[in-house]
């Protein structure tokens, strides 16, 4: 687990599994983005069995299987499809490509994983509804900041239990470091990547949805930046956003690449959760200046004031949730209507962004 490098970031958590050997298989396509590696883990750890990696630059399929040695390089993406044995295709590939991608994988009749942003576009999120819908099949998104994250899950069950009573407000902070010099060329291109607020934007939105016990939102006001990347003039460094839920919670949150390189970790995220009965704050990745461990999470209510270290102590039932639902047919993990109404809406965020430049708004 690479704590300084958010892109090489890959969780591990104990294995809970939910199937045997054998009774559900997938295969690694498109290895453009390290969260590949942390989609592995939580399915494999969850009793799936990695079987094929494909990739068209043959250095990242030998690193892949240094990791994960029972994949075996698959010759092409077609020899995954046609592999009748593979129930799921999971993926992090250029994010502009991987709405096309979904499409062709369901065709062939397999579930689908994608990392975050899954969609770049509105279009290609309609696509991905109409094919869930013909075909039966799930298109899962990988949300790794709430569903990879111990502190984040476990508020999600203390807000379940009313500990805060009902969530009226969320404040979400999305730091991350840019380690320019080790990101791609696509990474900076926003027509590849989707923008700063589709990207890791939609961490943030998704985690609002699923805490405030919404099914909606609207989008009231977006803007974005290049502060400090004069070399990339079109890459955006920050952006925020401010939401307001169907059921009347609202939103506010910040995301950027200017980390500095003094942090113990890629990012200082936080949540802030203000219910009627009391709040929750989530420092994610470290507690700074006091205490590297990751999943810090405090409570104040009617009753108490409480330090939660939750690192170790909680897992991740996300990826076996989404096996079973895979095999069964269910939605116990994430309803899939919640999974593209987060894509959608860190979309609409994106193209209704001001601009920021140095003299002002444009």
């Amino acid at each position: 687990m690479n704590k300084q490098d958010g892109m090489n970031y890959a969780p591990t958590g104990a294995a809970e599994q939910v199937v045997g050997k054998g009774e559900f298989k997938f295969a690694a396509v498109g290895l453009d983005h390290g969260h590949i590696y942390g989609m592995c883990n939580g399915l494999i750890e969850s009793g799936a069995e990695l079987v094929a990696v494909y990739d068209p630059d043959y250095d990242k399929v030998t690193a892949f299987q240094q990791k994960f040695p029972g994949a075996e390089a698959a010759p092409s993406k077609q020899a995954v499809l046609d592999n009748p044995e593979i129930h799921l295709v999971a993926s992090a590939n250029i994010p502009a490509d991987r709405g096309a991608w979904g499409l062709e994988v369901l065709g062939h009749g397999k579930h689908f994983f994608i990392d975050k942003p899954a969609f770049t576009s509105l279009e290609q999120v309609k696509a991905a509804r109409r094919k869930t819908i013909d075909t039966g099949l799930k298109w899962g998104i990988y949300y790794s900041e709430r569903l990879h994250v111990e502190s984040a899950v476990y508020a999600g069950r203390l807000i379940e239990e009313g500990a805060i009573g009902r969530v009226v407000q969320v404040i979400g902070t999305g730091p991350h470091r840019a380690n320019p010099a080790n990101r791609p060329e696509w990474f900076f291109d926003p027509e590849r990547y989707g923008g700063i607020l589709c990207d890791i934007g939609s961490h943030q939105i998704e985690q609002f949805l699923h805490f405030a016990g919404a099914e909606d939102a609207e989008v009231l006001h977006s803007k974005v930046a290049n502060y400090s990347f004069p070399n990339h003039p079109e890459f955006q460094d920050f952006g925020d956003a401010t939401l307001v839920a169907d059921n009347g919670a609202t939103f506010y949150f910040r995301v950027d690449w200017l980390t500095p390189d003094g942090l113990g970790t890629w990012g200082d995220g936080r949540v802030f959760i203000l219910g009627t009965e009391g709040y929750i704050e989530i420092r994610k990745y470290i507690d700074v200046a006091r205490d590297a461990a990751s999943d810090h999470l405090y409570l104040v209510n009617q009753e108490e004031e409480k330090h939660f270290e939750l690192n170790g102590k909680v897992g991740f039932p996300f990826f076996g949730s989404f096996i079973l639902d895979c095999l069964n047919g269910t939605e116990n993990s994430m309803t899939q209507e919640h999974a593209f109404r987060a894509a959608e809406l860190c979309i609409e965020a994106q193209q209704q962004a001001v601009h920021i430049h140095r003299g002002g708004a444009k």
